[in-house]
């Protein structure tokens, strides 16, 4: 049986099994589940995106500029669709993302081929079948017709703090899946999501920190949903974090001969240009998830701010050079394995912090071991060994004194 007909069986199963509920929807019930989707002509002469899903959804649309697309919000949706669903360009349609946005919210992001406008969003029952379908049309629009439709939509909500453990004096690591929600990150060929192959090295690693119980761990996300670049610095900043390593996997299509895992601390100038791509590339993660992009921390103003950067990027490199020296035991590394760049993620004043590319999608051999979980628990084992290690020296206990200009470090946090 082929992988095409296995999935429409699955999918029918899915669907079948929605039929047996009844038509209201109880209290408590689980997310609508979408099976299928379609690109086609909208009667108008633009084009329709038709969602098929269990049951019906109250959805609303907007667009955005820079870059233009359409957003369809929704009350949270699992979405089961196949996995080259939305990387076909067809009419006005480039590409579609879709995923949770937030707790209790789906988003759908469609990446427009022109300037375009949503003119219906409706779900209604499909005649042959009576399987739910969500419909999006979208008609062609002028540049100023389209500005005038775009809108700043509301921000996602804020993660909350995390809360202090009172006389728990251990080193605090924050672990940062990269992506996530409605952002997927780079995709390999096979369908493959860089979003739930970081989630899964970011939780392994963090279960083997508590394992050891030398220091606390806590992640950015704790499931498949989007969070702001900002928030994510926000999060590690406000809980006074000793350390903040961001988990990432990169794809190069033009080039599946380069491969092996890179190590990146923050800097206003990249090592090189495929750094200074790699970092506008991660940096533009708010506006593929359907957000408006958040500035982090501004630019230091005095130079106590400064001397506080420059310790803390110290750190950073001492850290990095630490990682690279246990995981290129296990691994392969890149041609230039610590390199430097301006991601949004890394620009906490006050937090050492590093970004780790665990290798290249695009790469056979690499994406094949980054789906292996034997290759998974020995990186994340050195891993954790060199976040340990980094920290096992420190004298005396508690908070990193050498940080300990950071009550007076006065860069801003993002709302």
């Amino acid at each position: 049986m082929t992988r095409r007909a296995v999935r429409f069986l699955f999918c029918t199963a899915l669907l079948a099994a929605a039929w047996l509920s009844p038509a209201p929807v109880r209290a408590g019930e689980g997310p609508a589940v979408a099976i299928a989707a379609e690109v086609g002509a909208a009667p108008d002469g633009g084009t329709r995106l038709s969602i098929v899903l269990s049951r019906p959804v109250e959805a609303r649309a907007f667009v955005m500029e820079r870059p233009d697309r359409a957003v369809v919000e929704m009350p949270e949706v699992n979405f089961q669709l196949p996995p080259e669903a939305g990387r076909r360009r067809e009419g006005l349609v480039a590409s579609y993302r879709y995923g949770l946005f937030a707790p209790g919210r789906s988003r759908l992001v469609i990446d427009l081929a022109q300037t375009a406008t949503v003119t219906r969003v409706a779900t209604a029952p499909r005649p042959r079948d009576g399987a739910t379908l969500l419909t999006i049309d979208l008609a062609r629009s002028d540049r100023d017709g389209f500005r005038r439709a775009a809108v700043a939509p509301e921000p996602p909500p804020t993660p909350k703090a995390l809360a202090p453990t009172p006389g728990d004096t251990r080193p605090l690591v924050i672990v940062d899946a990269g992506h996530g929600g409605t952002d997927p990150g780079a995709i390999a060929a096979n369908g493959a999501f860089e979003k739930d192959i970081v989630f899964g090295v970011a939780r392994e690693l963090a279960r083997r920190l508590e394992d050891g119980r030398r220091v606390r761990v806590r992640l950015t996300r704790d499931a498949d949903v989007f969070v702001p670049l900002a928030e994510r610095v926000r999060i590690a900043r406000e809980a006074k974090a000793d350390l903040f390593v961001s988990i990432h996997a990169d794809s190069i299509s033009a080039a599946p001969q380069v491969r092996g895992a890179t190590i990146y601390t923050g800097s206003e100038k990249a090592t090189d240009a495929e750094s200074a791509r790699l970092a506008d590339r991660e940096n533009k993660a708010d506006q593929a998830a359907g957000a408006d992009s958040a500035e982090g921390p501004g630019d230091v103003s005095d130079i106590l701010q400064e001397l506080t950067l420059r310790e803390t990027r110290g750190f950073s490199a001492r850290f990095a050079q630490g990682l690279l020296g246990q995981l290129g035991r296990v691994m392969e590394m890149s041609v230039k394995p610590h390199r430097e760049a301006g991601f949004r993620v890394l620009r906490s004043p006050d937090v050492p912090s590093v970004l780790v590319e665990l290798g290249y999608l695009s790469s056979k051999r690499d994406l094949d071991l980054l789906l292996s979980e034997e290759w998974r628990a020995r990186v994340t084992e050195q891993m954790a060994g060199a976040i340990e290690t980094f920290f096992a020296g420190r004298t005396p206990p508690g908070p990193n004194p050498t940080l300990a200009r950071r009550a007076a470090s006065t860069a801003p946090v993002s709302p």
